[in-house]
């Protein structure tokens, strides 16, 4: 029985993982219509539009108000960064606490950073783009956290901001 068993994960070594394309972040069934990354290797534009509506939320300056009430993805500001509790925010609410000073030290030292030492919304993705290529299955459960599917939409059940979704209600009202 050990070497049936042993037979059938080296036939599907990641059964929960779904593999239509042996690269990472280009692993998401066809039928979804979505990638993480793009052909060349980049961040897809429908997870910028996720990542942005993230980093959204833990940024500093806030969005407008009036734009925090609209039913659409939040866009950071123009120059926004994550302070120190915005990262640590983002973390906890990623990955259920906040970073180390280790992994913070190494995120303000090799990504995009402001003068005084704040995550820029480039190095967020640079964060997001070398996790995406090291462990696809680890970004899809980021976005999971903060309500995303596997179609990047944000569901309804798991909206903090608005009821309906945008691309939803965009698409049915063109």
């Amino acid at each position: 029985m050990h070497r049936d068993l042993e037979e059938l994960r080296t036939q599907s070594p990641r059964p929960e993982t779904p593999e239509p394309d042996s690269r990472q972040g280009r692993r998401n069934p066809p039928e979804a219509g979505v990638q993480l990354l793009d052909d060349d290797g980049a961040i897809s534009v429908q997870l910028e539009s996720c990542l942005k509506h993230i980093f959204a939320k833990y940024c500093t300056p806030k969005p407008s108000p009036t734009q925090q009430k609209k039913v659409a993805l939040l866009e950071p500001p123009e120059g926004a960064y994550l302070t120190s509790e915005g990262l640590d925010a983002w973390a906890r609410d990623t990955n259920g606490a906040p970073f180390d000073e280790a992994t913070k030290e190494e995120i303000l030292e090799f990504m995009d950073v402001t003068d005084d030492g704040g995550l820029t919304f480039k190095g967020f993705m640079q964060v997001y783009q070398l996790q995406t290529e090291n462990d696809e299955e680890e970004t899809w459960r980021d976005l999971a956290a903060h309500g995303f599917d596997r179609t990047l939409r944000l569901v309804a059940a798991r909206r903090e901001d608005a009821d309906a979704d945008p691309r939803t209600t965009s698409e049915t009202a063109s």
